[in-house]
């Protein structure tokens, strides 16, 4: 194999791999894809609920035609028994020749002892094919190991002059059908969807992915001091998702909700009496979660901002104009200068239907 079909497959396998986002927390979403003569003869992806992995996936489908054959794959081989056997020993049983591993595992566990058993069993290994694309896929698994919190991602839809509704809270709709449904999308590519409690009291929403086929649903998450909302909606759509939510110490309404939520987290709180959400973050992680969308209002979302909670940013811009009287996107962030404002990098930019479509990233 030279460089460019390396490429070109393990391009492949980093597309099986986006497959699983969304729901295989708290393990990262692996590809795998198993090549021999020059021809496929066995792909896979890490499952729903984080097992089988990728490697085992692919090396069922290929059979014993993959003895001497080069496997591809996004993120180190597993070298550890967990609720499953190693993957780096299904390789070497299944008589791969090559392996090529386009990143390392950052958890201690493995870190570069998968690619150690690998040489030392006499298969080829070759590091670092397409390693930035890998890292960006897993980058929400490297910071759930690395930092103990999930990835968190902001979602913004805003008119051109950054207003989220008008003055008298309307914002249903500022962007355009196919914008909503590409959000849905997104929803379903994460472990969880947070709001916070003046949405779930505003809109009463679901949160639920729509219009985009079957597939497992990610954990709706309201943050909220008091836990003095209805969710309605929340509420009656429990079988479909599970809901948590996190709360404040002094909340008067936890027994209530006992038995209408999935899980409750107590967060931590400052001398003012506002959440710690970075305490949030770690307690979310503490429960396996790796990748966290965004959906709540200009108060949350300058929260989580003041604390530079906010890896990835989500911003859809509508052709329409609210006014200065109109709801801001971001709330209040007490900047003096902008040297002390919080820098992120453009990923891509696409038209969404009447709409445009910005990714940005932090810094």
């Amino acid at each position: 194999m030279n460089a460019t079909s390396d490429k070109r497959y393990m391009s492949l396998a980093l597309v099986l791999g986006g497959r699983g986002e969304g729901n295989v927390w708290p393990n990262p979403s692996v590809g795998c894809v198993l090549v021999k003569n020059d021809r496929i003869i066995g792909r896979g992806w890490t499952q729903p609920g984080g097992r089988p992995h990728a490697e085992v996936m692919a090396l069922r489908q290929a059979g014993p035609a993959a003895k001497n054959a080069t496997a591809y794959v996004t993120l180190e081989p597993c070298v550890h028994t967990g609720k499953t056997g190693p993957c780096v020993d299904e390789l070497i049983s299944a008589g791969i020749e090559r392996c090529v591993v386009a990143t390392k595992d950052v958890d201690p566990r493995v870190a570069g002892k998968g690619l150690i058993k690998l040489k030392s069993s006499g298969i080829k290994v070759d590091f670092g094919c397409l390693v930035e694309k890998a890292n960006f896929s897993h980058r929400g698994f490297f910071k759930k190991v690395l930092d103990g919190r999930p990835r968190l991602t902001l979602k913004l839809a805003l008119s051109l002059d950054g207003r989220i509704g008008t003055y008298k809270s309307e914002s249903q709709w500022i962007t355009g059908s196919l914008a909503r449904r590409n959000v849905h999308a997104l929803r379903a590519k994460h472990d969880a969807v947070l709001i916070g409690g003046g949405t779930a009291r505003k809109d009463n929403p679901s949160l639920t992915v729509r219009g985009i086929g079957q597939r497992p649903q990610p954990v709706r998450i309201v943050v909220s001091k008091g836990l003095n909302f209805d969710g309605t909606s929340l509420k009656s759509t429990r079988s479909d998702a599970p809901l948590w939510l996190c709360h404040g110490s002094d909340s008067n309404e936890v027994k209530h909700w006992e038995k209408k939520s999935d899980k409750l987290l107590r967060v931590n709180h400052f001398e003012d009496g506002s959440l710690d959400l970075s305490d949030m973050l770690q307690k979310l992680g503490s429960e396996g979660i790796t990748s966290i969308f965004c959906e709540g209002g200009g108060s949350l979302a300058a929260s989580l901002i003041k604390a530079d909670l906010v890896d990835d940013l989500i911003v859809y811009s509508a052709g329409l104009l609210i006014g200065g009287d109109g709801l801001a996107s971001i709330s209040e962030l007490g900047l003096k200068k902008l040297d002390a404002s919080v820098r992120f990098s453009l990923v891509s930019e696409k038209v969404v239907g009447g709409d445009l479509c910005h990714h940005w990233c932090r810094k």
